[in-house]
């Protein structure tokens, strides 16, 4: 270096020599800097591990204790969930009792309300036809008892058959069914909700029916009405006289000797091309016999679809077929079960066991007959 600088190095050397002293002094610090840093650093780690370690000292002596605590908490929550259900159940128990205290109360006060009913009709009636008006004591003990029975019968299907406007919505559609048919028969026809319907649509209708009370509903709603049984009502017309007869829920009432001569003489009063309807809950369906056909103490005998289409047959009429109604709804239906995993014939044939089973247990409840003369 002296050699390349020539005479000018050691004048520069000294010129330079300052600032090589401070380089080398702020190089120093430097290193003093980053070996505190490096020291710090050492001791922040163990400060760390020191730290991670008492943690999980810490956790392993508190996770039995939280863990005791969790599963007295889940058992004071199960039985306090215990308890309120114990409670809700004897609420709803108490409630239940309660309704069906209210339901008998409010069953006999239906049928109360129609005997009270039925009885005052009948001693306006010759009032109403400027007879004198009868006592009490006229009306024997015979007549009040049937008075009785047909009030109470009333007020059973008022209870659970439906009220006059729900009945009235089930039967509209019978209705087109009889268009041009004049003059139709309602055969026991209740309390005269078809019969109106009829009379809407400007279809000639007559009602026949025993119950007295029944009846007198029937004529204070200006109903054209027979107060005769139905094999009587038939018998005193002429063949072919009639183009439509209707009865809906009345053949299972009829004993089957009773039932037989009244689908002949159906066959023999309505003229060429004439329909018999008759509506009845369907035995093949669980749901339809224990709901529908049981209830009833007055019915006689579960009619199979297929009888009633081999009586019509029988007596005469050349076309029978079967209409099924009043359908369970989907929601109650037995529901398809996931079959994901199982083999396709396994599936198919799980599927086709419920389908089955539906049909079976929650099949349409009512079906009607249709026959034409």
């Amino acid at each position: 270096m002296p050699r390349l600088l020539g005479p000018l190095g050691p004048r520069l050397r000294d010129a330079l020599a300052p600032a090589l002293d401070r380089h080398e002094a702020f190089a120093s610090i430097v290193v003093q800097v980053l070996n505190a840093q490096r020291e710090e650093a050492a001791r922040s780690r163990a400060a760390t591990s020191e730290l991670a370690a008492a943690l999980v000292r810490y956790a392993q002596a508190v996770m039995p204790v939280v863990d005791a605590r969790d599963r007295a908490a889940q058992a004071l929550a199960v039985e306090r969930g215990e308890l309120v259900v114990e409670r809700v159940e004897r609420r709803a128990e108490s409630l239940a009792r309660r309704v069906d205290g209210l339901g008998a109360l409010s069953d006999r006060l239906a049928a109360v309300e129609a005997e009270l009913s039925a009885l005052r009709t009948a001693l306006a009636a010759p009032a109403a036809t400027g007879a004198a008006a009868p006592t009490a004591p006229s009306l024997d003990a015979g007549a009040l008892a049937r008075l009785r029975d047909d009030a109470l019968y009333v007020a059973f299907e008022n209870r659970y058959r439906g009220p006059r406007d729900e009945i009235r919505a089930r039967l509209r559609d019978y209705v087109a069914a009889f268009a041009g048919l004049a003059p139709v028969a309602d055969l026991g026809c209740g309390r005269g909700e078809f019969l109106e319907l009829l009379r809407e649509a400007g279809v000639e209708a007559l009602g026949a029916e025993t119950n007295a009370r029944a009846v007198q509903e029937c004529r204070e709603r200006g109903l054209a009405i027979e107060a005769v049984d139905l094999l009587s009502f038939l018998r005193g017309r002429a063949d072919g006289s009639l183009g439509g007869i209707f009865a809906a829920q009345v053949a299972e009432h009829l004993p089957p000797p009773v039932l037989v001569e009244a689908m002949r003489e159906a066959a023999r009063v309505l003229r060429r091309g004439g329909l018999l309807v008759l509506e009845t809950p369907n035995p093949r369906s669980v749901t339809g016999f224990l709901e529908v056909w049981t209830r009833d103490l007055t019915h006689e005998r579960a009619l199979h679809p297929d009888t009633l289409r081999f009586l019509a047959a029988a007596a005469g009429f050349a076309e029978a077929r079967v209409e099924y109604r009043a359908p369970v709804p989907a929601s109650a239906r037995l529901q398809p079960i996931p079959t994901e995993g199982l083999p396709q014939p396994a599936a198919a044939a799980l599927q086709e066991a419920i389908e089955r089973l539906n049909d079976l247990l929650y099949g349409p409840q009512e079906y009607a007959l249709f026959a034409v003369r």
